[in-house]
């Protein structure tokens, strides 16, 4: 009898089709070889059977090289008249990046970022919209220079990847190079995304190895508080003179400061 909790199979759709090349066939089955312990996390296929997206969790990365990142991304293409297909795939270590990799290549939005509920969740709406930043990647702003994966799989303790990129944005001058860290809670139920800013990339290895400060924060974007003081003001009421009435005087937001990392230091 099946075990009910299996995940299904990844749908390549290639019945029917052979690699193109003997390379192409060799490559296929090497990124392939442990597919029985991929979790689908998201598919696509076009209507005219040409295009397949597939975004998938490997559960054998814990027992490759240390820090390997654990999301697998397939873009296969189909000749149909030929009946032979190619594809193209790659590692990521956090599923935004992954998704932004199969929007790039042709995937629907929306598609990319259907999944089936499996997995942990944001667990608020920072994590949210910086992962959202990453999904999108306006502008090509990041390029991922590194990345590790610490995943125990234990419940005794979390898992954790961070994620170092170059933000080319010139909000970002000062600051350029941003560690993403992404923390999971023991239960793998949900987890934080948090950014911080480096002036180098020395300075986030010095502080990924020592971890004996608080994640230094990315500062807001400038104007930001201009912006919000001018949309206060438009939003003010008219007194009786017909004159607005002075807003309360806006002051920046308050950032929660993030809790200090986990202690234990990644290899590298």
């Amino acid at each position: 009898m099946a075990n009910a909790y299996e995940p299904p199979a990844p749908d390549y759709r290639l019945d029917g089709f052979q690699a193109a090349t003997e390379r192409i066939e060799d490559d296929f089955f090497s990124v392939t070889l442990s597919d029985d312990m991929f979790v689908p996390f998201s598919e696509h296929h076009s209507a005219d059977g040409r295009d397949s997206y597939l975004l998938l969790y490997d559960r054998s990365a814990i027992w490759d090289i240390p820090g390997a990142a654990e999301y697998v991304t397939l873009h296969i293409t189909r000749d149909v008249e030929q009946r032979t297909f190619d594809f193209t795939s790659e590692r990521h270590p956090v599923l935004p990046l992954a998704q932004n990799w199969l929007i790039r290549q042709g995937c629907p939005q929306e598609a990319a970022e259907a999944s089936d509920g499996r997995g942990p969740r944001p667990a608020d709406a920072l994590t949210a919209r910086l992962e959202d930043l990453l999904r999108t990647n306006p502008g090509n702003r990041y390029e991922v220079l590194d990345h590790y994966t610490n995943n125990p799989s234990s419940f005794d303790a979390g898992a954790e990847v961070h994620t170092l990129v170059h933000d080319s944005h010139p909000d970002s001058a000062d600051a350029p190079y941003r560690l993403f860290l992404e923390e999971t809670t023991k239960d793998m139920r949900t987890y934080t995304v948090r950014e911080g800013a480096f002036a180098s990339a020395e300075e986030a290895d010095i502080w990924m190895a020592e971890r004996d400060s608080p994640l230094p924060r990315a500062p807001s974007p400038p104007n930001t508080v201009g912006r919000r003081a001018a949309a206060a003001r438009a939003r003010s009421t008219i007194n009786g003179n017909g004159l607005a009435v002075p807003p309360a005087p806006v002051s920046p937001p308050r950032s929660t400061e993030p809790a200090p990392p986990h202690s234990h230091r990644s290899a590298r």
